[in-house]
């Protein structure tokens, strides 16, 4: 089968268009043909190894996979690595069937960043009706959920932070009150955006300055989700005495953790798809490279070109 492997750590360069031996079905486990391959931000950490769980070489890279099993069922799934391929083996308890109306890359714009916006203001920020949420990186895989659900939940005001105009008009359509730019000043456009208030929930997978200038926007019992780091740049704001004097709030998630517990996954990820067939979440698919071009689309998820989705194509040639 083609696949994906890398063989040494590093960038976009390491991704290789090879032939594999077939994945074998094991008890517990189904072999799935792979129509779509999820592309996640977390997959350049995986070909750097900087990622929370270690880099095993050689490796195929990818998270999730929609496809078809041999019994014909349409399925979405999450895979320990091995989605960027024609074949990929998954967890029986981490396959979850494709309504009709669900578009394959829609199914993976669902399955892990949907999830994972869902449960950062569920489980993690405890989201209340009428609190002011923040979510940065607003136009990407889990931004443009998380907008649409932060507002469809109740927030009395989303604001969006973006990097360019098109992203930025992107997530005001998918109902963000506010749209900004990050930059040195963003505690005050933060604060300014809000009406002159701190804010109360804040969802943060930059890092470094976008993470501490975050922290200090805060109110008072106000919540920071962290769940990312892509400027590989580490917070230096955390302080304990300083999170008592204000009575803030920082989280830590990592969908990861909810592979033990499928249910946690199953139960969201039904509502999501529910919310997409009523017509109330709008999935954002934003770019399909062809499988023997995973390195274009990691260059351009790197260079911040992208936004929502972005899946590859096993079928088609580059």
């Amino acid at each position: 089968m083609k696949a994906i492997q890398i063989s040494a750590y590093g960038g976009p360069e390491v991704l290789r268009y090879v032939d594999l031996p077939e994945p074998v079905e094991r008890p517990g486990h189904t072999l799935i043909r792979v129509t779509r391959a999820g592309v996640n931000y977390a997959d350049t950490h995986t070909t750097e190894n900087t990622y929370l769980t270690p880099t095993r070489l050689p490796a195929v890279p990818g998270g999730e996979v929609a496809g078809t099993t041999p019994d014909g069922r349409r399925v979405v799934a999450l895979v320990p690595g091995g989605g960027y391929a024609e074949l990929a083996t998954a967890r029986d308890d981490l396959i979850f069937d494709i309504p009709d109306g669900i578009t394959d890359g829609q199914a993976l714009a669902l399955v892990l960043q949907g999830v994972t916006a869902w449960r950062l203001l569920h489980t993690s920020a405890h989201l209340a009706a009428g609190e002011s949420v923040v979510v940065h990186a607003a136009a990407g895989g889990v931004g443009t959920v998380a907008v649409q659900l932060a507002k469809h939940y109740g927030a009395g005001r989303v604001i969006a932070t973006a990097s360019t105009a098109e992203k930025r008009k992107l997530a005001e359509e998918l109902g963000a009150d506010s749209a900004i730019e990050a930059g040195d000043d963003l505690k005050d456009r933060l604060i300014e955006a809000n009406g002159g208030r701190p804010v109360d929930v804040v969802l943060e997978m930059v890092g470094g300055t976008v993470f501490d200038q975050s922290l200090r926007a805060l109110a008072p019992f106000g919540r920071l989700v962290t769940f990312g780091q892509a400027s590989r740049t580490a917070s230096k704001a955390i302080d304990p005495v300083k999170l008592m004097a204000a009575s803030r709030g920082v989280i830590g998630f990592w969908l990861g953790h909810c592979f033990g517990r499928p249910a946690t996954i199953a139960e969201p990820l039904q509502e999501l798809f529910r919310l997409t067939l009523d017509g109330v979440l709008r999935p954002v698919v934003g770019g399909e490279y062809p499988l023997s071009d995973a390195a274009g689309a990691h260059r351009a998820i790197l260079g911040r070109g992208t936004v929502g989705k972005l899946v590859l194509d096993p079928q088609e040639a580059s």
